[in-house]
């Protein structure tokens, strides 16, 4: 069931979304060589908590950390810990903070001091494709006209998109219908309608699109072992288009 948001509650929205994306700001001064994914974990929940938040991620399924700190071949929800920051290194940071019962949630990949020309096109690509999506999040519109203008853009660039891993509602649950895969045929699923909330997350591979997690049961990897780039922004359908939540 897709639930629309009132004013009143997107006017609540607005300000988890804002929080996250004033975190992720704090968190792009900090990242650089040398720095553990720990650190950027302390960083995030410190400031989340100061802000009148809490971090949505933390203990979610028993997630142990405050965001997921996912770096090079690491697609999403590394736990964060010792794994210190090497220049070169791309890492994917996944926030979420809850406030007053509503979530905002976005990833964004960051380079890690001097990057390499394929990583930068990674990165730069990825984040296109997120907005290639979002200029589909029109009311009238339909759901699977996002999924397909990311997958196009994504795959003309020589990217393949992950397909276990998809972006979703969100409201006063992290996670809710509808599910938004970031591949697949236009014109398909619900109408979008002013009220809906979404989480765009287009997961792009530098090689094959296939993954696996790891033994810790959270940290998703590329099974070849290539980089890959995460970028999501939670919006809200309006009237005529589309708002961004998460952003200052």
């Amino acid at each position: 069931m897709i639930i629309l948001k009132s004013k009143a509650e997107l006017e609540v929205m607005r300000e988890a979304g804002r929080i996250v994306a004033l975190t992720h700001q704090e968190l792009a001064k900090a990242i650089k060589p040398g720095v553990t994914t720990k650190q950027l974990d302390e960083i995030a929940e410190t400031f989340i908590r100061s802000m009148g938040a809490v971090p949505s991620f933390k203990g979610y399924g028993g997630f142990p950390g405050s965001i997921c700190a996912s770096v090079n071949e690491e697609l999403v929800h590394g736990i964060p810990g010792k794994r210190t920051l090497q220049e070169g290194d791309i890492i994917s940071i996944d926030i979420g903070a809850q406030f007053q019962g509503y979530h905002g949630d976005s990833a964004w990949t960051y380079p890690v001091g001097k990057i390499s020309a394929e990583n930068e096109k990674l990165l730069r690509v990825t984040e296109e494709a997120l907005f290639k999506g979002l200029e589909k999040a029109v009311p009238g519109g339909r759901l699977s006209d996002i999924s397909h203008a990311i997958q196009v853009h994504a795959e003309a660039a020589g990217f393949t998109l992950v397909r276990e891993y998809v972006g979703h509602g969100i409201g006063q649950n992290l996670h809710e219908d509808p599910q938004v895969p970031n591949y697949g045929p236009p014109d398909r699923g619900p109408r979008l309608k002013p009220g809906m909330v979404l989480a765009i997350e287009p997961m792009v591979n530098a090689g094959e699109r296939y993954v696996r997690t790891l033994e810790d049961n959270w940290t998703v990897v590329t099974l070849d072992r290539k980089t890959c780039a995460h970028f999501e922004h939670t919006i809200a359908i309006t009237e005529d288009g589309y708002e961004i939540l998460t952003r200052t």
